[in-house]
């Protein structure tokens, strides 16, 4: 008897000293997201044109904000969603939310959210909406709140008011998870000037929210701009007037009181053009007037552009490329893989949460989201849990 009393005691000691690392062992990080706006407007998504396997989640935009309540923005907005809904048979894991507001639409979120009626009012049409149509979640597009955006009606009580929005969402969200085997989603897209850190409150707000999309573009633009510039550098140049970045506004984040493991670091799928611009330095941050047209998606660039007149250039301090076509007098800043490959080693460097990106109609061949999945994974994705 003594004799197997003192063996179950050697057993137990041995199993628990195996046991105790990996106890003690933290928990292993999530994997880096992956997150697609897609922005069909009045147009029906059609097989094939989404690859679902390369995504953890797509916000899909817009819902407009109508009487107080969130409604659909568009007319097939409805066949999309069961669309969206039927690529989880590629990808169980991946989640489909609705975006609201936008550049254009952020015209009722001061209302909405100036008092608890108003707020419990849009808070019961998003719950509506989201059973409705078998949604993951919502992500506001709030641009943005305490500014004016594109001509918005706003208040210096948006700054207090867009954190109760998002908490009386976030609790909602959890009393109807409760009730559902499913749970919801909550996000946000943020800009990235300090402007816009100064109106909100960004460590309470990132308490309520799943994931904080950092708008990292658009930093430089035709319409804005008179001077040439980076619209989306990872490091900030010291030669850039402006002095911005990803980087840059990923340390502003972080410092305002949001876990980097929160942050999805956005990445624009276009560039930006102007014209008569000098020669001089290529024409990066000289003077110049907006192109034609000043938008122009990677299915372009990667083609016609590209094949023209235009040379590419690489700024190996700012980890970006841009063109320039000397005859035209035209300077293009945009993204590519290279870039994209060295913006993923960032997010896992930094430990981000993961990658957005805005949006996906404008790279129809799949080149710059292979490169976002290979510079997170390092091998072909086809599967991935949801964060």
């Amino acid at each position: 008897m003594k004799f197997m009393i003192e063996l179950r005691f050697l057993i137990s000691f041995l199993l628990c000293t195996v046991a105790a690392p990996a106890l003690a062992s933290p928990a292993s990080p999530r994997p880096p997201m992956v997150v697609a706006y897609i922005f069909p407007r009045d147009t029906l998504l059609q097989p094939g044109q989404i690859d679902a396997r390369s995504l953890t989640r797509i916000n899909y935009a817009f819902a407009n904000i109508a009487g107080g309540r969130m409604i659909t923005g568009y007319r097939f907005d409805a066949e999309n969603f069961a669309f969206l809904n039927g690529l989880k048979k590629d990808n169980p894991s991946l989640k489909v939310l609705v975006s609201v507001g936008g550049w254009l639409w952020s015209t009722n979120f001061s209302d909405t959210a100036l008092t608890q009626p108003s707020r419990r009012i849009f808070v019961q049409s998003v719950i509506d909406f989201l059973d409705r149509y078998q949604l993951d979640g919502l992500d506001i597009d709030w641009e943005y709140p305490g500014m004016p955006g594109a001509g918005h009606p706003f208040r210096p009580e948006d700054k207090r008011n867009f954190t109760r929005l998002v908490k009386d969402l976030h609790t909602e969200f959890k009393r109807h998870d409760r009730k559902s085997p499913n749970r919801l989603f909550l996000t946000f897209a943020a800009g990235t000037s300090q402007e816009y850190i100064a109106h909100t409150e960004l460590g309470k707000l990132q308490k309520y929210a799943d994931t904080v999309n950092l708008m990292a573009y658009d930093y430089y633009m035709p319409a804005i701009n008179s001077l040439t510039g980076h619209h989306a550098p990872l490091y900030t140049n010291p030669m850039d007037p402006a002095h911005i970045s990803a980087d840059a506004s990923v340390r502003s984040f972080e410092k305002a009181g949001v876990p980097a493991a929160k942050i999805l670091l956005g990445v624009p799928f276009y560039g930006r053009a102007w014209a008569h611009v000098p020669e001089l330095n290529h024409g990066l941050f000289q003077t110049g007037q907006p192109a034609p047209q000043s938008i122009a998606p990677y299915s372009l660039l990667d083609g016609t552009i590209a094949k023209s007149g235009f040379t590419r250039y690489w700024d190996p301090v700012s980890s970006v490329p841009y063109l320039y076509d000397p005859a035209m007098q035209t300077f293009i800043s945009y993204e590519d893989t290279e870039s994209l490959a060295l913006k993923g080693q960032y997010v896992l460097d930094h430990r981000l949460g993961g990658v957005m990106f805005w949006d996906y109609e404008n790279d129809p061949s799949g080149q710059l989201l292979a490169a976002v999945n290979h510079a997170l994974y390092h091998i072909p994705v086809t599967h991935r849990e949801a964060q």
